[in-house]
């Protein structure tokens, strides 16, 4: 599911949802149509992957999350992944790769 929205300043804002499931059953056919979507955009814009309804995932999840990553970067466009279940976040760092899909918010002046 995709869905534009209007977005602060000039950045367009193109979202994107997960589904309930997303494992190696499904994951490429998932991966090509999150990616299509994700072309449609402008270049420069920022991609909100909305991850509240994935209940059931392996490691594809990640394959999936990575690949959309990748393509935003090379369209330089940046990708925010919200509403990630813990388990998935855990499989992240588990395979040392939470950094490039949930980095750490800045850090706030005191």
């Amino acid at each position: 599911m995709t869905t534009r929205e209007p977005s602060a300043g000039s950045t367009p804002v193109i979202s994107l949802a997960l589904p309930a499931r997303l494992d190696a059953t499904n994951a490429g056919t998932v991966t090509q149509a999150l990616m299509a979507r994700l072309r449609e955009g402008g270049q420069g814009q920022q991609a909100q992957v909305d991850a509240s309804a994935l209940q059931s995932f392996d490691s594809s999840a990640l394959a999936t999350l990575l690949a959309l990553q990748r393509q935003a970067m090379e369209r330089g466009a940046s990708l925010h992944l919200h509403a990630a279940p813990l388990r998935l976040v855990e499989l992240a760092r588990l395979y040392g790769v939470h950094e490039l899909l949930l980095p750490a918010p800045a850090a706030q002046p005191a």
